[in-house]
């Protein structure tokens, strides 16, 4: 009979071999006791096992291997608990583990398009003198559109008409269009250069402390007309140029202090001349400022500026 058939011990009511009866010596019976029960128990499973084996029709082997597996002896059969597995965690060879390392590595070069180095080229918007040379922008859409852009303009700063017919006509708009739209603008007061103009000369002059003559090119400059510039210019005589002359001048010397009498007449009378008053004003003023002061004058004519 082959040496796995053979009943273990215990099966057919003998008493295991060494082990002591119920009716054993005190002796036998606690030298044996715990070891034999503990053989006894482990015999049995592994008979359980082998029985289990042979019902299903498979080995006692791996009967036995399943019961070492469930006593947590480490048997290298399969499923064994702390066995290696090439399936277990950590496997190396098998995509899919985890901390498996996978000869696909996502890198994301295969989803990233090729950049050739060129930048691609937009087209260019087309302007309005491309539409309206086209005819894409004519008619009633070609009026009402010149007229947002004057008003878009309008909302930005005041013009005068000159002006707004320049900055539209650069656009590409046509004068036959922006003429009507201008006249309309005109008659409900939302052009007005004689508004305009009077506000530029209060401005320049009261905050900026311009000459007439300053503020008088700056209107030319700006498209207003010779009637309409005088009449503005009219809220500025001789006497309010003087003093704000003057203001400009006692400011000037407050800030040059220290400095020799020569440098400090030259730099205010060409600050004077770059905002339009005359050299004789200019140096008279100094020299009175600078009297004032306790500076003392020279011999020379105007502080040395004979060439003015």
């Amino acid at each position: 009979m082959p040496e796995w058939a053979r009943p273990l011990p215990g099966e057919e009511g003998g008493a295991p071999a060494g082990a002591s009866g119920a009716g054993g010596t005190s002796g036998s019976a606690g030298t044996s006791g715990a070891g034999g029960a503990s053989r006894t128990g482990g015999a049995a499973r592994s008979a359980s096992g082998a029985a289990a084996g042979r019902a299903i029709g498979g080995s006692p082997s791996l009967a036995r291997g399943t019961s070492r597996s469930r006593d947590g002896s480490g048997s290298s059969g399969r499923g064994g608990f702390g066995q290696r597995s090439s399936s277990g965690f950590g496997s190396s060879g098998l995509s899919g583990g985890f901390g498996s390392t996978s000869s696909k590595r996502s890198t994301g070069a295969g989803r990233r398009k090729e950049y050739s180095g060129e930048r691609k080229e937009r087209k260019p918007r087309p302007t309005v003198a491309d539409r309206v040379e086209s005819g894409a922008l004519a008619g009633a859409e070609l009026t009402e559109h010149a007229r947002e852009a004057i008003l878009r303009t309008l909302t930005a700063a005041p013009k005068s008409r000159r002006q707004l017919m320049d900055a539209m006509t650069r656009k590409g708009y046509p004068p036959e269009v922006l003429e009507p739209i201008l006249e309309r603008f005109e008659e409900v007061g939302l052009v007005d250069d004689a508004e305009y103009a009077g506000m530029l000369v209060r401005t320049r002059h009261g905050e900026r402390g311009l000459s007439r003559r300053a503020i008088a090119q700056e209107l030319r400059r700006k498209g207003i007309d010779d009637d309409t510039a005088t009449e503005a210019l009219d809220q500025v005589d001789e006497d309010d140029e003087a003093e704000a002359a003057r203001d400009l001048v006692q400011r000037r010397l407050a800030r040059t202090t220290g400095l020799d009498r020569e440098v400090r007449t030259r730099r205010i009378v060409g600050m004077l001349a770059r905002k339009g008053y005359s050299p004789s004003l200019a140096l008279s003023l100094v020299r009175e400022e600078l009297a004032r002061e306790g500076e003392p004058d020279d011999d020379e004519p105007f502080g040395g500026f004979d060439d003015l």
